[in-house]
């Protein structure tokens, strides 16, 4: 068994639960983009969720919920989420493998391509379309799950916003694969913020196992997740219109980035690098060049990259949606020179088999 699989076995196998496939993941890549700023050398450490199993970081948060809530679910009632996308890619894999029904229950954010990939894995999915009085959709999210679940009481919810399972993958399983694959180097590291659940999970591990890192939180404009003030948002996978359960007094320090920064820090690094990344991993390397900028003691920040371009090619790497936002291709490289940086494969494209032939009871 892998080094990945003792440590996920270690801490999140339950004697009740259904033992998962998901101890034999490998780690996710941890790459270096190697950069001057200003004449100083500095290294941006990449992980990359994109080469999970389910396509994103949030295949280790879904394994979590699943295993929590397992001996709860009704066969015939099934399981429902609220969802960006990710999160419900991933559990509808995991229901269609136990053959139990799953509800994702998204907005008009999402991806198209996410949800065509989660109807063919079989589930239901439910787009709430008015946006809730936050400038978002995440509210109404809610309220639609917690009338479906008075109207049917077996539905189980995994409840991502609340579970403290969210947070624990990523203390017991995220954090600390990335601080052995960086040898326990002193650095930043920048994690993003919707639920807040895995900056959270970091601030725990941070807590108590004390690697030498400096833990920032980033977060868009527009966002309550950790006390901002709450605003319309345009970018799927960060940001909330509520504040996180996992982090009530919010986190410190934080950056908050605007969509256009980290749309043009996508852009400006898969041109630069070939590297493809999400909008919430945008958001983090455009705060880490901002860092480096105003630090020339900088030189190591890790961005904990939540997923890949192939989730937003209808979005962020869509020049028609960005003219629809307002987003224009400015390079946001100014003064950044790329030195070097890794030739990866692409992650394996989801697809409904490819999924399917993944964790099974």
């Amino acid at each position: 068994m892998s080094t990945s699989g003792r440590h996920e076995e270690s801490a999140l196998k339950d004697p009740r639960r259904p033992k998962c496939a998901a101890v034999d993941w490998a780690p996710t890549p941890v790459v270096p983009v190697r950069l001057r700023i200003d004449g100083v050398p500095r290294t941006l450490w990449l992980k990359l969720e994109a080469y999970n199993p389910y396509g994103s970081i949030k295949g280790r948060t879904a394994l979590a919920l699943w295993q929590d809530v397992a001996l709860r679910i009704d066969a015939h009632a099934g399981v429902i989420e609220s969802t960006s996308g990710n999160l419900g890619l991933a559990l509808a894999a995991i229901a269609a493998s136990r053959r139990v029904p799953f509800t994702a229950v998204v907005d008009p954010r999402v991806s198209g391509s996410l949800v065509r990939e989660i109807r063919a894995l079989g589930a239901r999915v439910v787009s709430v379309d008015t946006p809730d009085h936050a400038g978002g959709y995440l509210l109404n999210r809610l309220k639609y799950i917690r009338d479906r679940l008075r109207h049917d009481p077996r539905l189980v919810w995994t409840d991502q916003y609340t579970n403290p399972a969210n947070p624990a993958a990523h203390a017991r399983w995220t954090a600390p694969e990335l601080h052995r694959q960086t040898a326990g180097a002193p650095m930043s590291v920048l994690v993003a913020v919707s639920t807040g659940g895995t900056l959270a999970g970091f601030r725990s591990y941070v807590s108590g196992a004390e690697p030498d890192w400096e833990l920032i939180g980033v977060d868009v404009n527009g966002s309550a997740a950790l006390g901002g003030a709450p605003g319309r948002r345009v970018l799927s996978g960060i940001g909330a219109s509520c504040t996180s359960s996992f982090l009530p007094q919010g986190h410190r320090p934080t950056l908050y980035v605007t969509p256009q920064e980290a749309v043009r820090t996508c852009l400006w690094l898969r041109e630069q690098t070939g590297l493809g990344i999400g909008a919430s991993s945008g958001a983090l390397v455009a705060a880490a060049l901002r860092l480096f900028r105003t630090d020339p003691g900088r030189t190591a920040a890790a961005c904990v990259c939540p997923d890949g371009a192939d989730r937003y090619e209808e979005t962020v790497y869509s020049g028609d949606w960005r003219r629809s936002q307002g987003i224009g291709d400015r390079d946001a490289g100014d003064e950044v020179d790329v030195v070097s940086a890794p030739l990866l494969r692409p992650p394996r494209a989801a697809s409904a088999g490819s999924l399917l032939g993944e964790p099974s009871p």
